[in-house]
């Protein structure tokens, strides 16, 4: 039994939640991945995971010895990117987790700069709008908008998202034009509904004019969870939708949406990059976080409240 290679298989199966996941991110049979873990407890002499034919747990000696393993296995890939001036970039795989328009305009049409300084970096990167189950999924951080809601997870602030309202000149044009929140609630006008894929309920913006507040919000022909697909929607004239800048600008500017509510303030959306606090912070996720955040500085910075 290579010890390594068992220990990297535990920690996997604890994360995965079960055998026939873990097998996959390894790409390793599912039969290789069960041996190792045995052959494990036999040397160890305790048993690690609980087993029955509907659930997979971890016995509160594997919990313990999971600890030790993911610090140790964390300071092995340390220790091999450290060994020479050749390895001293960081490099292997990280899984990652973004908001799809944000990858779509923002990260990954500035990666190729990325790979330019880490080459020997390898990114899986999930492209949706969903929540993510950073263990369950393997994943090693997440970038969302929005307040974090788990407690559980250490989250990095890195930029703020100005957002606005707008809507198609098709829509207008056929309803009209609004010119204060609280119309959007008249039988004419309709808005695009963002539904949270945590909470399943369709997102209000809080928009602020001086002392007066407006939970701005309307009936709905289309809810969408993707921002993509969000978008699409307001530019075929489906209703009002509430955008961040950097989706909303090169259609503002080409005609194609109008800005509404212009003397009208909403908060901004914190962007955060999140991840578990039993994942080890290695090289590349800590470069790919400083990336992440200095991108973000560019496009939407952090705002001084």
């Amino acid at each position: 039994m290579d010890r390594f290679d068992a220990m990297q298989a535990f920690a996997r199966v604890v994360e995965a939640g079960s055998f026939t996941k873990a097998a996959e991110t390894l790409h390793m049979s599912k039969t290789s991945m069960t041996q190792l873990v045995q052959q494990l407890e036999t040397r160890l002499r305790v048993k690690l995971l609980n087993r029955t034919t509907r659930k997979l747990g971890v016995t509160a000696d594997g919990a313990a010895y999971y600890q030790h393993v993911v610090r140790l296995l964390a300071d092995m890939d340390d220790a091999e990117t450290s060994l020479s001036s050749a390895s001293a970039l960081p490099r292997g795989r990280l899984r990652v987790d973004v908001p799809s328009p944000l990858a779509r305009m923002i990260l990954v049409p500035a990666l190729p700069a990325f790979h330019a300084l880490y080459p020997d970096i390898q990114l899986d990167m999930g492209v949706s709008d969903r929540m993510v189950d950073l263990i369950g999924d393997n994943v090693d951080c997440v970038l969302r908008g929005g307040e974090i809601s788990d407690q559980s997870l250490i989250a990095r602030r890195v930029g703020d998202l100005q957002l606005g309202a707008c809507a198609a000149p098709s829509y207008l044009e056929r309803v009209g034009t609004p010119s204060h929140p609280r119309e959007l609630e008249d039988p004419q006008h309709r808005i695009v509904g963002f539904r949270s894929s945590r909470t399943g309920k369709v997102l209000s913006y809080v928009m602020r004019r001086g002392g007066e507040s407006v939970a701005a919000q309307g009936r709905y022909v289309l809810a969408v969870d993707d921002g993509n697909a969000y978008l699409a929607a307001g530019l075929a004239g489906l209703g009002v939708l509430w955008l961040p800048h950097y989706m909303s600008e090169a259609h503002r500017a080409r005609g194609e949406l109008v800005p509404l509510f212009e003397d009208w303030q909403l908060d901004p959306m914190p962007m955060y990059v999140a991840f578990p606090p039993n994942r080890h912070v290695s090289a590349k996720l800590r470069v790919f976080i400083d990336w992440v955040a200095e991108l973000m500085a560019r496009h939407a910075p952090i705002t001084v409240r």
